[in-house]
Formats: C-alpha cells, sequence, structure tokens
C-alpha cells in the first residue's frame, strides 16, 4: 500500500531531521515520494499545570478506566431521523492558548457530535486529557481549560453509538508506550476493525474501549518501525475504512487522511504561524486561522519545531469523497472538498425547481438543513420563499410527556408550523433527505394541520438505499423506505400531494469532472472499500422520536453483516418511478 518502502523512508527522515532548512514556498500536492516542505513554527510552550479532580482527567500518559455514565431512558435527539456524522477533530500546534483554541474550534463543530467530548494538551512532555459527555460547553469550563496549559493540543467531538458505554469511548485516546506518548482523535470508522481487533487479543492485547480507534493505538505501539511517522504509516498500511485523524505526541502533532479520502480534514494557519487541522473550514474561521488547503487522500503531515513535512506515504487511488457532506452533514459556511457547501444545496434546490416543478404559493424549508436548497428552489421558480417552520433551539435533552400521549410529540417540540404562512396555500417543503419516512410524514401532517392546502415534498438529495459504513450512522438498508418503496409509495406513506427526489444523475452531472471523486454508496449500493463484518445499527426498531425505549435495550438492536445488505432497489429503479404527483 506504501508508495516508497519504510526502510527507505527512514533514512529519508532520518536526514531531514537533522537539518532545519526554512523554505517560504507553498505547499503543493504530494507525489508518490516523500515531500518536506520545512518551515519554521513556533515551539510549544511549557508551562506548569494545576492538578484537579474532572470528570475525567489524565495528567499521566496512560488513562484509567472510567465508570460507566448511563443516559436519560428518555433521551432526544433533534435529528432522530437523519444520518448522524460520527465526529469532528481538531489539532492546533505552535499556539500559547491552543486548548482555549480548540474548545472554540469544536464549538464551531458541535454539529459533527453532540454525545461528548475532549481535548488532550502537551504540557512538560506529558500529555494531559479531559474528556467528557454533552456538549463542548457541558465538558469545559474555565477551571478545566486553565488544566490544560501547553501550545500543542488535539480535541474531539462524537456522536457516539447507542448502547455503547459513553465515557470510555469519548476521545482523544491517550496512551503510553516504551518510546512515550501518543494521543489520537478520529473522524471516520475502520471496517476491518473486528479483524484487527481479534488479532490483537489473540496476541496478548487489551482493549479498554469498544472504539475502532483503540486499534490504531495498538498498531502504533506494537509497530517495529522508527522513528514515531513511521510507526503511523505501518498503522495505517493496515487499516481499511475511512479515517481523518490527528494524532500529538510530546513534540510532534500529525494529520492523516486515509487513501480515498472519505471524511474531511484541512489545513490552516493563524496570524502568529500557529498551525491548525480541523474537520471544517467554519472551526477555522472562528478562530480566525485562514484556510490553506485540504490534507490530501492518503498523505501525512507532521508538524514539530523544524516545520512541515508533507509526506505521501500511502497509494491514493480515485478519491472516494463522503457526498453527504455537501447534502446535510456540513455547515453551509464551509468549504469542504474545495466547493462551497452553499453553492452545492443551493443548486440542489434549483434543479428540483427545474426538473420537479409544481404550481405552488408559497416555497419552505424544513429548517435547518433544508434551508439552502429551498432558497434555490424558490429563486429558480419565482416563488416566495417563507419560513412556513420555525425550529426550536432550546430543545433539551430530556421531556416528560404528559399522560394524554400528544401525537408527533417529537416532532412538535422542535417544529411549529405558522398558519399565516400555511393556511390555504400550495405549499413546497424542501428537506434534505428521507431515511425511514416516520418524520417526513408527521411534517407533512403537520402541515395540513395548520391549514397548508396541498404540501408538495421535495428531496435535495436522490433516494437512499444503501447503508453507510465509512463514518456515518444510518440505519440497516431494510430500514431505508426507499430501499422498500417506490417513490409513489414512499408518497403514499408520507401522506403528501407530491414527491421528488434530487435525481441521482443531474447531481454528477452537477459536480462534473469532480463526479468521480465522490463517494455515493447509499445512493447505488456500490462500496468503494468493501465492508465485510460490520454490525449495522438498527435504529427503526426502538427509536420513536428519541423519546421511547431505554438505552439498556438498544445493545439488541445490532445485526451482523458478513457483506453489506444489498440493496432491493437500484438507482435505475428509483429513477424509473421519477416525480409522483
Amino acid at each position: 500500500m506504501a508508495a516508497t518502502s519504510l526502510s527507505n523512508l527512514s533514512s529519508s527522515l532520518s536526514s531531514t531531521a537533522a537539518t532545519t532548512t526554512t523554505t517560504t514556498t507553498a505547499l503543493s500536492k504530494p507525489s508518490s515520494l516523500p515531500l518536506f516542505h520545512n518551515k519554521t513554527l513556533p515551539k510549544p510552550t511549557a508551562t506548569t499545570t494545576t492538578r484537579a479532580a474532572t470528570s475525567h482527567n489524565h495528567n499521566s500518559p496512560i488513562p484509567k478506566p472510567q465508570q460507566h455514565q448511563h443516559s436519560s431512558p428518555f433521551s432526544f435527539s433533534d435529528d432522530d431521523e437523519k444520518p448522524r456524522e460520527e465526529c469532528g477533530v481538531v489539532g492546533i500546534y505552535g499556539d500559547p492558548e491552543a486548548s482555549r483554541l480548540c474548545y472554540l474550534a469544536l464549538h464551531a463543530l458541535q454539529h459533527r457530535g453532540q454525545e461528548g467530548a475532549g481535548i488532550v494538551t502537551v504540557n512538560n512532555n506529558v500529555l494531559q486529557s479531559i474528556t467528557g459527555v454533552g456538549l463542548v460547553s457541558d465538558v469545559f469550563n474555565e477551571s478545566k481549560l486553565d488544566q490544560l496549559s501547553g501550545s500543542l493540543a488535539i480535541g474531539h467531538v462524537r456522536y457516539s453509538t447507542a448502547g455503547q458505554s459513553m465515557l470510555k469511548n469519548v476521545q482523544p485516546f491517550v496512551a503510553g508506550y516504551r518510546f512515550g506518548s501518543v494521543g489520537v482523535a478520529h473522524n471516520g470508522n475502520l471496517v476491518n476493525y473486528r479483524t484487527l481487533r481479534a488479532k490483537m487479543e489473540d496476541n496478548g492485547s487489551i482493549f479498554n474501549t469498544t472504539s475502532d480507534t483503540e486499534v490504531v493505538l495498538h498498531l502504533i505501539a506494537t509497530s517495529k518501525h522508527r522513528p514515531f511517522i513511521l510507526r503511523i504509516v505501518d498503522a495505517c498500511e493496515k487499516l481499511e475504512g475511512a479515517y481523518s485523524m490527528v494524532f500529538v505526541t510530546e513534540d510532534k502533532l500529525v494529520a492523516v487522511r486515509d487513501p480515498f479520502g472519505f471524511r474531511p480534514l484541512v489545513m490552516g494557519r493563524r496570524s502568529n504561524g500557529s498551525v491548525v487541522f480541523a474537520s471544517e473550514t467554519c472551526a477555522l474561521d472562528l478562530i480566525e486561522a485562514t484556510y490553506e488547503r485540504e490534507v490530501y487522500p492518503g498523505e501525512v503531515i507532521v508538524v514539530d519545531n523544524n516545520g512541515i513535512q508533507s509526506l505521501c506515504l500511502m497509494s491514493h487511488p480515485q478519491p472516494k469523497q463522503c457526498i453527504f457532506e455537501h447534502i446535510y452533514f456540513a455547515l453551509p459556511n464551509s468549504v469542504v472538498f474545495g466547493r462551497s457547501v452553499y453553492e452545492s444545496r443551493r443548486q440542489f434546490g434549483e434543479i428540483l425547481a427545474t426538473e420537479s416543478p409544481v404550481d405552488c404559493d408559497v416555497v419552505i424549508a424544513v429548517p435547518d438543513s433544508g434551508v439552502v436548497a429551498a432558497l434555490g428552489y424558490a429563486a429558480k421558480a419565482g416563488v416566495p420563499f417563507q419560513q412556513g417552520l420555525i425550529r426550536s433551539h432550546y430543545v433539551g435533552r430530556t421531556f416528560i410527556e404528559p399522560s394524554q400521549k400528544i401525537r408527533d410529540f417529537g416532532v412538535k417540540l422542535k417544529l411549529s408550523p405558522v398558519r399565516a404562512v400555511l393556511e390555504g396555500k400550495r405549499v413546497v417543503v424542501v428537506d434534505d433527505s428521507i431515511v425511514r419516512g416516520t418524520t417526513s410524514s408527521k411534517i407533512v401532517r403537520l402541515l395540513k394541520e395548520a391549514g397548508a392546502k396541498e404540501v408538495h415534498m421535495r428531496i435535495a438529495s436522490p433516494p437512499i438505499i444503501g447503508s453507510c459504513y465509512y463514518g456515518v450512522d444510518t440505519p440497516s438498508s431494510e430500514e431505508l423506505i426507499s430501499n422498500r418503496m417506490s417513490v409513489e409509495e414512499i408518497r403514499d406513506f408520507i401522506g403528501s400531494d407530491s414527491l421528488a427526489f434530487l435525481p441521482f444523475d443531474s447531481l454528477r452531472n452537477l459536480l462534473g469532472n469532480e463526479s468521480p471523486n465522490f463517494c455515493y454508496a447509499c445512493f447505488s449500493g456500490k462500496y468503494p472499500v468493501e465492508p465485510r463484518e460490520l454490525k449495522v445499527k438498527r435504529v427503526g426498531d426502538f427509536v420513536d422520536d428519541g423519546l421511547n425505549g431505554s438505552l439498556e435495550t438498544i445493545d439488541g438492536g445490532w445485526v451482523q453483516a458478513t457483506t453489506p445488505p444489498q440493496p432491493t432497489r437500484t438507482p435505475k429503479e428509483v429513477k424509473a418511478a421519477g416525480t409522483v404527483f
């Protein structure tokens, strides 16, 4: 898998480490051989730290096991119908306020994971870690950030796997091995995790978590290669699937992206010269870091006091970047895979207006993810866009439903219809996707109860017929409504007057020459990296509006998949059904 032998790279790295050459050339795309771009950077500062107890605080290289913490049995997810991104990562080198900047960057990435957050910093050659369950603002406060001294930090926000022990799985993970300590934060999913873990356990390895990320630490610790960068390369050669990772050691920050580039990872720089890595550019914007470029698929970037070393150590075939970043996951103000997310969604809406027009009086969106596509639809159709649904931004995590059951309780908690906009109107409502269809049916019912004369649903993505195996929490394929029903059957199920999806061919045409660089597995059922062993969570079996059912019962909602479940409907069959009126 490596483009250059490890032994040759070892000698190359040794000779490079002996020099401190500084250049001002711009970073260029890595070739099949190692490229070293050395820039003088601020050295991490050594400061003293006050030791204090926290929910999960490590001042030694090896973290201690933590007690399992249970969530409320009435946990509510405000996007329970949507696919959920597993996490977001941040890395900062060379800033005396690294922990605070990391905290802010994680806040900007909060949409990528709301169940847990953590930060690791380096102080006096010791990796310090604070992690906790909840939002970034719940986990960290002024006193905790004061404990995370140093100018080198990584951070992580996580959408947790339901039913698993939450706190011990919150990243970044920190471990000690014979040559020092290492911390890692990972966005993605390894499709050969169980095979790797079983092999390591047969050889005596002990695992503290159920996360696939812990496998990476074991591979680094057991690698026979030196220096540290070659241990990472050796580990990554054994991984299959999606990974955008940041590592921290006593003196280095390392960013790695898998050869297919499934998940995003960008690089920026602050005015003081400090280097920042993040899952999205919105994190760079908040901390006033200038976006420089993406971390390329198959690239390893090392930042230390010698500067920046950009290495292409893994073969990178045709990239397969996740198209759902542009459909749903990323914030509209981010640039992902070199494209503006806002512009992508606006154009999705324009395509829907052109290819699936309908006579209407008003265009509304399912907030927040459908707003930009709805704006594009309205502008192209020449119909006013209005706020027909108001989203509550104060929905907490726990609710007690009255004894007299309220129909569609979960949807009504977060979405309120505006009767003045809807009453007597023919309404086009734009949403980003339909997964199981249960929320869409409740939204249509909500709009009609508020007086809408007609409700026409427009979806700014193709039908989802395959489960994701590359770092996104989606139901198994048998739960996906587009895999079980025709467009007409879905329209009848959700109760809308018409229904249209973004045509798959039109999506690819919009992307033009970049189209082959995206992963469409959720729309086509064709997987770039074949998943052979994954468990797929059957969310729909035990979630109803995110309110009912104890988390203790969720472990039973896993199914073993030796091969990916084959979609029962192909994109061609879905396309043939067309728009339904």
